[in-house]
């Protein structure tokens, strides 16, 4: 094994493995016992498996595993994996993104504390510890405004407050989720600290890029449909439809921002809106986006951004052109039923995934289950990302699938028969200013 060539992976996919393999690369996979798959320990060189987000875990096997058989880089692109990887690039020299930066995108009350001395416009933010800090946080900046975890993702525990009336409601929803590992969540997070923040107004979008020695390249502006009370995803579209003049805004904000936060390599999910004050950071990670969106964003680019995540460490990525062009239009829909159905069974699947048009097909929803009231993605029964002609085209075209095709039957408690939709989205314009 050519230690030039090997490459340390802390938690992966069997995708992400694969084309580490088809790269050319050795692969030392560091993976969860939660996580772990035969096709993993086949494809990759050597396998570890180990809490990799312990770092008193991790800190002995990575010493042993660079000494022999020896690796040259260290990378994760999941969000429980990304401190380790940095502590590993930092113990080893070994460049790439360290721990300080990676720390600021993974706490977000971090990285709201670090803008907030580089920034006049930042977002005002301040950490929730007792039930009397959102009366004052109220009082100060006024209403409405969002709690949430600092360090957690899918739209878990976020909350909006719109006035005081809300506050002991949100405070005993932080109290019910603060140290636990519940079966919505993901059982590599624990939920701990909580922070509030103002509310940015306006559409959202999220913003797919990479960074090489400091060079940002936006790839795609992803347009996304969240639901407005709880902010769980329903839906993301590539291109986004906007004009020219917010697409150079939402760039140069993008832009500005990674340079704040200090990443100067690699992958980067960066989701903002655009309200009164233009755009908006809301969060960033310094990995690859969830919910398919990786498959859009390949679909209507051509660009991989798994792939160019594993390959530029390696001097394998080829140069990206400033500004990526996009060929016709994808979407994902996410799949939805009536709280409090049971589901009854899904149908479908095989014949949807063969289907031209279609890039995925993910559905969590398992007979017997109740359906869930929508609070954030883990309550989704699943989703469909399809492409199409245009951005319209494909979101229209993932609707169709979800119940002609793909069918996700439910029965209430009452007996009444139902019928999974797509979730419902909202027909927006093209925004040009």
């Amino acid at each position: 094994m050519n230690p030039e060539r090997s490459l340390l992976l802390i938690g992966a996919t069997d995708e992400t493995v694969a084309k580490a393999r088809r790269l050319g690369l050795h692969v030392l996979l560091l993976q969860h016992p939660t996580k772990v798959t035969a096709e993993q320990e086949r494809l990759a060189d050597h396998v570890e498996v180990v809490d990799y987000t312990r770092w008193d875990l991790v800190e002995p096997l990575v010493k042993r595993l660079h000494d022999a058989p020896g690796f040259t880089a260290a990378t994760s692109i999941t969000e429980p994996g990304l401190e380790n990887a940095a502590r590993v690039n930092d113990l080893f020299a070994l460049g790439g993104t360290g721990y300080e930066v990676t720390r600021r995108f993974r706490d977000k009350a971090v990285m709201r504390e670090h803008l907030a001395g580089l920034d006049p416009d930042a977002v005002r933010a301040a950490p929730l510890r007792v039930r009397e800090d959102l009366d004052a946080f109220g009082e100060r900046h006024g209403y409405p405004f969002i709690v949430k975890p600092t360090d957690a993702t899918a739209g878990i525990g976020v909350h909006r407050l719109d006035g005081p009336a809300d506050a002991d409601r949100v405070w005993a929803e932080v109290r019910r989720l603060s140290g636990t590992r519940t079966d919505r969540v993901s059982t590599l997070l624990l939920l701990q600290d909580f922070l509030m923040e103002e509310y940015l107004d306006g559409p959202e979008y999220s913003v797919e890029s990479f960074s090489s020695a400091g060079r940002h390249v936006v790839i795609a502006v992803t347009e996304k449909f969240t639901d407005p009370a709880h902010f769980a995803e329903l839906g993301h579209a590539v291109p986004a439809r906007i004009g020219a003049a917010v697409d150079e805004r939402i760039r140069a904000a993008v832009i500005g921002f990674l340079d704040r936060i200090g990443v100067e390599d690699g992958v980067c999910h960066t989701e903002i809106r655009i309200g009164a004050r233009g755009p908006r950071v809301i969060e960033s990670h310094n990995r690859i986006a969830g919910d398919t969106i990786t498959d859009l964003v390949h679909s209507v680019y051509g660009i991989d951004t798994v792939t160019l995540a594993l390959a530029a460490p390696f001097g394998l990525a080829g140069e990206l052109p400033d500004r990526p062009e996009a060929h016709g239009g994808a979407a994902v829909r996410s799949v939805v039923g009536r709280p409090g159905d049971i589901v009854e069974s899904v149908d479908g699947v095989p014949e949807a995934q063969a289907l031209a048009d279609v890039l995925a097909v993910r559905i969590s929803a398992r007979p017997g289950e109740t359906v869930r009231p929508l609070r954030d993605n883990w309550d989704r029964l699943g989703l469909v990302a399809v492409t199409g002609e245009d951005t319209t085209a494909a979101i229209r075209r993932g609707a169709e699938l979800i119940g002609d095709v793909l069918k996700v039957r439910t029965r209430s408690p009452g007996g009444r028969p139902g019928l999974a939709e797509a979730a419902p989205v909202s027909e927006r314009t093209v925004i040009r200013s």
